[in-house]
Order: C-alpha cells, then structure tokens, then sequence
C-alpha cells in the first residue's frame, strides 16, 4: 500500500473520533519522523478548533495551526449551493499535497455529518476521502445500543463505503457495552466483511467533564485550590437548597456542589464529609450569585493544611449554573494527563497494531526522535507484559506515574507501603490505580522469607541473621529480594532514595551477570533526528582497562536490546595511534578486549568525541574506520568526563536524557534521580520492562 494517510470519521456526533485519532497518531509517531494532522471540515465557530489544538500542543507537532485546516461547514455549502463543490475539492486536495511533500505521514479526521444538519443525503466524508485517494477509517458509536443494531449499523457502513469506492482499512465500534462485546464478535464471524473491526469498550471517565472544563465553561473564578486540581472530574452537580442532614443523604463522589455563598453550614459540613472515613467526597463547589464568603470564613478555609476541596465563585444563580452544567460536553485537552493515558490505553489494549501496520507502507527512514524512541519504548514494552515493583509509594510522582502506566496497560505495578495510607493519599489526589498489587514491605511472612534467603546468600561473608532480619525492614532490600525472588520481573527506585540505596541491595542479592563482573550505566541521548548511547556517566568512577571493556559491551547489549545499531567508540583524548600516555594506553588496552569479548560487534578506539560523531572530522582521523562519524554508542573512559559530557549536551542542545539505566546484574534494577519528573519514572519502568523480557 502506497497511502501515507489515513482519513478518520464518524457518522454521528461523541463517537470519540479524537480517541481513535489519539491512537494512530501515537502509533505512527514511532514509526515517522514527520507526521501532519488536517481537519478537512471544521465547525462554524469563533475560537479555534479543539482537536486540532489538542494534537498540535500534546502530539508537539512541528505545523502552524493554519496548516491543520480545510474549511468551515458555511463555506462547504455555499460551495455546495452554488455548484462549486469540486472546486472546493481542489482546494483541499492541494492542501494535503503541500502536507505531503513536508511530512512522511498525514492524519485527518473529519467532522460528523450530523453538523451539515441533514442538507446532504451523503457522506460528506467518503467523498473527501475518495478525491485525497487515502484509506478510511470509519468509527461508530455504540453507547446504549443492542448487539444487533449495532451488527446492522456496521454492514450499513461497510457497504456505503465500498459503494463510495473508498479504501476502507477498519472500523472502530466506539463506546459498546462490555457486556455484548463478545455476542457483537460472535455476529460479526457470520458476516463477511473485508476491514478490519475493532470493539472499544465505554470507559466512563473519558465521557465525563474536568473541573478545568467546567470552571471555564461557567467563567468561574477558583478561591481556593490547586491547579492539579483542576484535572478531578466531575460526575454530577447538586444545588444545595436543603438542609444539612438532607444534604449529606444526597451528595455522592466526584458531585460539584452549587451553593449560595452565605451557606455556610454547607460549606463547612462538605468539609467534614471530606475528611470521614465513609461520607461522599466532592469534586467542588460553586459559589452562585456572586455572594463572597466573609473574611473570617475564607481565613478559616485557608488555615486548613492544604486546600482539600476547591472552590469557584460565579455570578449566575443556582438555578442558571446547574443548567449551564448539564450543557458542558466531555473533551480530552492537552491538560488533561488522566484521559490522555485512558484514551491511549483504550487504542492499545483493543487494536491490533500489527495488522493495521502491515497496511501501511514500510519505510526505511532511519531518522529516530525522542518522541518516536518514547513511543517504541511503549509498544516494546507491551510486547510481552512485566510485572514492575516500585518501592517508593510515599512520593506523589510515583503514584501519578503509575496510573498512566495502568491506563495505558503497559505493564503491571507492584506498589510497596501500607494499603490504607496509598488508598487515601491516591484518594486525596483524585487518582485512579486501582489495578496496581500493594504489598505491606511490614509483612512478618514474607519479612522472614526474605531474611532467611538473604542469610543464606550472604552468611559466608559474614552476614548475621539478626543483620539480614534488619535489612528486610529497609523498603530497598526488600523490594530487591522480591525481585529475586521472581515476585516482580524489576524494580525501579531512586525518587525518594540514594543511588546507593538502589544499587548496593542489588549487588549483594542479585549480583552480575556470569560473564559480566561490574554494574555500569547508560543514558539514551535522545537529539532532534537520532539517539545516542553514553557509558558509563553515573556509576564508576575510574574504572580499569578490564572494567572499561565490561562497560562497553554491556552498552552495545544494551542499545541492540532498545533497537540500535551498536557502533562503539570509545573515548580518549586521542585519536588512533596519535598520542600516548596513562589514559590513551587504558582505552586502547580496553578497546582490544572489548573486541574479543565480542567479535560480532564494532569497536574501535581510542578516538575522540569529534571523531566520533562528525563524518566530515572522522574521514580526514580515521577515514578507513566503519566507526568513526557514525558511533552511536560513545564509552567515556571516566566518570568525570561522562557525567560533564551527558549534561553539557542535554543542556546545550536541550536533548532528551533518558536514564540512568543499569546494566549488568542478572535482574533489571533502575536508579531514580530525586529530581526526576513523572514521565522520567514512566520511561524508567518501561525500559526495566524490556530489560527484564531480555532476561526471560
């Protein structure tokens, strides 16, 4: 297939189009270099497009939004009305031109027929997607309909495409019943039908408003909050007219409360109900009527530790808010993380990618992103599933980290700590990680087993079992010996605690590799158009010519595991048989082993850091090495040079530094920095994740 796009559209309004072109634009970010998204159609409006925004700021697509538009529903039947529709045609066909020659991959999604208000008796779409000759994908929505409307609808649209004579690639059933899922499938193998089909479950939380939606829908002023809060949703609204006790018998999780401003009692007694064990917990509430709270009030709401429930002011009344609110329709924003990670993990867990990518044209292109590395990195990881220990469950960051990871069912989650106190701070932040496995790091059952396991490892170096009881109380060796003992496929820590706390557990319980005698590290230096392996820049300080040659093998391992070419240089200050001295002689000592150690691989050395990587330098160095000006992996000969070298090109260039990542114990283990964001730990867990389908 030669198509190097795909028009995606739904017959009728909130089939969630966007989800499915969530999907396929992260699906092909890991495979281009370049990816375009257009609106051929787009609403009669004054603000912009929130589609196109959304793919433009979250996807970070290199286009002007000008570039993602075709034309306005108006200008469509004016063009209609006067017989001009072909030209209109023309027009759009030369804009996805012009997409194509500047990009290796374009998505369009189109807009529901239902908005042309029944002028047409076609599918505006189909005859777009027939004139830009590119494949079709059509989604239909499926909320609160029978197994066999739904079969209906689906032969119905497969005909009416095939008869339009477009390409149809698949169709996407959005929105179904969990519970008919299954019949709908057993229909479906009665009936030939050549697309592919795929059946999305309705996930409630992607149909349901944020605060941030609505608080700027209603123009609501926020009192008190944070800004994470925004992102909570909303599942109801309740007008608080009654009294307190009839009050708290209606209000339910996830309600926001509209309220008078001089209510006070329920002001306060929502708080109470906050803090109770078994009371409703709200998303909000709206001051109505423009009444502010009195000082004395608002000074008593701000002594609270933290603010627990946020607060809006509006100048509508009660009555005229609740109806603005039943009128405010879900979307997924560039701000809204949670839905993202739901709408990406919805794509994934019910679509063959496979299939659909042998559909597409394979390309050659070599070029690799950061942003097509993190993607490769996500899929490779749910190739084969992991389960991942992670022992710092008292850090917010972790928490977060692990519901995208649950939401986009990349991997499974053991979280470390007590049940009641993750239940609530997970509570508190309005997170969802209900799927995770928590394990109590203070049960005496397994505090045993551990300690016994660990004595007999270590009782011939002197080891106690009074010592190795007293280890097992440290959350690091315990989660360690987990790992061990193959409760958990890898571990990953370091946000709240040392590198030594994460690496010395692992050389004492896990150990080295039988041919591979020191623990070493990598960073993935992800630049604008390729990626980079850097060794060793976190772990060894000055490691010998032996230690340096284990590094730089276990980071040739380690790069073809992630899908790179090994090519190794390793660094001196001089190149070839250009200069002598203690250092040179060091990494030529260690390049020669490395060679042996691994024959199949390149390696060459000493060179220098130009030499390396600049083609122009390398032929006039080095001009018969088939590493020289095309390494990518770059072995430092100490840790002063490749820590300083790591951080002066992520700083410099504004690379993506994606590590550290342990290499050469027989079990993945990863180190946090205390730094690290919450995409630095979802990395982290995806790349222990494909280190530990290695050791499988």
């Amino acid at each position: 297939m030669h198509h190097k796009s795909i028009y995606i559209a739904s017959a009728k309004p909130h089939a969630g189009s966007l989800v499915i072109a969530i999907g396929f634009m992260e699906m092909l970010k890991g495979r281009y270099e370049r990816v375009a998204f257009f609106r051929p159609i787009l609403q009669d409006q004054s603000g912009k497009d929130e589609d196109i925004e959304f793919m433009l700021q979250h996807f970070e697509l290199d286009m002007q939004y000008e570039a993602c538009c075709g034309f306005t529903v108006s200008e469509y039947i004016e063009a209609y009305s006067k017989d001009r529709e072909d030209k209109l045609h023309e027009a759009l066909i030369r804009k996805v031109k012009k997409l194509h020659k500047s990009y290796d991959f374009v998505v369009i999604e189109g807009a529901s027929r239902d908005i042309f208000g029944g002028i047409f008796d076609f599918d505006i779409n189909l005859e777009i997607a027939k004139n830009l000759d590119t494949v079709f994908i059509s989604v239909l929505n499926a909320k609160g309909k029978s197994s066999n409307k739904i079969v209906n609808e689906i032969q119905i649209s497969s005909e009416m495409i095939a008869q339009e004579g477009c390409i149809h690639l698949a169709t996407f059933v959005n929105r179904c019943n969990e519970n008919i899922i299954e019949h709908v499938k057993t229909r479906l193998t009665s009936i030939h039908i050549e697309e592919q089909i795929y059946i999305l479950p309705e996930v409630k939380e992607l149909n349901t408003p944020t605060l941030d939606q609505v608080t700027k829908t209603l123009k609501a002023k926020m009192l008190l909050g944070r800004q994470e809060q925004l992102q909570h949703l909303v599942h109801g609204n309740k007008i608080a007219a009654m009294g307190v006790e009839n009050y708290l018998k209606h209000i339910k999780t996830g309600d926001i409360i509209i309220v008078p401003g001089d209510r006070i009692d329920i002001i306060l007694v929502t708080l109470l109900s906050h803090f109770a064990k078994n009371h409703s917990n709200i998303s909000g509430i709206i001051l109505s009527g423009g009444i502010k709270l009195s000082e004395p009030i608002m000074a008593l709401l701000k002594d609270f530790p933290e603010v627990v429930i946020p607060l809006f002011s509006v100048n509508f009344d009660s009555y005229e808010t609740a109806i603005a609110l039943n009128q405010i329709s879900a979307t997924i924003t560039a701000h809204s993380p949670r839905k993202i990670s739901l709408a990406k993990g919805l794509f994934n867990a019910s679509v063959d990618k496979i299939k659909l990518r042998e559909r597409f044209q394979s390309s050659n292109n070599k070029t690799l992103t950061p942003l097509m590395f993190q993607y490769r990195l996500f899929e490779q990881a749910e190739n084969k599933r992991q389960k991942i220990v992670l022992p710092e469950s008292n850090d917010e960051r972790i928490l977060r980290a692990t519901e995208i990871l649950l939401h986009r069912d990349m991997v499974d989650i053991i979280l470390l700590g007590n049940p009641k106190t993750i239940e609530n701070n997970c509570r508190r932040m309005d997170i969802d990680i209900c799927k995770a496995e928590i394990v109590d790091p203070s049960d005496q059952a397994l505090q045993e087993r551990f300690s016994q396991k660990f004595y007999t490892l270590r009782k011939e170096k002197g080891l106690t079992l009074k010592v190795a009881r007293d280890a097992m109380t440290h959350i690091s060796y315990f989660a360690t010996m987990m790992v061990y003992e193959g409760l958990a496929d890898g571990m990953v820590s370091g946000a709240t605690h040392t590198t030594a706390d994460t690496v010395r557990p692992a050389l004492q319980i896990i150990k080295t590799k039988s041919d591979i005698s020191i623990v070493s590290s990598i960073f993935f230096m992800c630049l604008d158009t390729k990626v980079l392996v850097y060794g060793d820049c976190a772990v060894n300080m000055d490691p010998t010519a032996e230690e340096l040659a284990q590094i730089a093998v276990s980071s040739a391992d380690t790069a073809k595991q992630f899908g790179i070419e090994p090519k190794v240089a390793m660094l001196s200050y001089s190149t070839g048989t250009s200069g002598t001295g203690p250092e040179v002689e060091k990494v030529r000592k260690a390049t020669k082993l490395a060679q042996i150690m691994r024959p199949n691989i390149l390696i060459e050395g000493p060179m220098q850091y130009d030499a390396a990587i600049d083609a122009k330098v390398a032929k006039k160095k080095l001009p018969e090495s088939d590493v020289a000006g095309q390494a990518t992996v770059f072995i430092f000969p100490d840790l002063n040079t490749g820590n300083n070298t790591y951080k002066a090109v992520q700083r410099s260039t504004g690379a993506l530094a994606i590590g550290p990542v342990l290499q050469g114990l027989r079990l993945p283990v990863n180190d946090l920095s205390r730094g690290c964001l919450v995409d630095d730990i979802v990395n982290t867990v995806a790349i222990t994740a494909i280190q530990a389908q290695a050791e499988e």
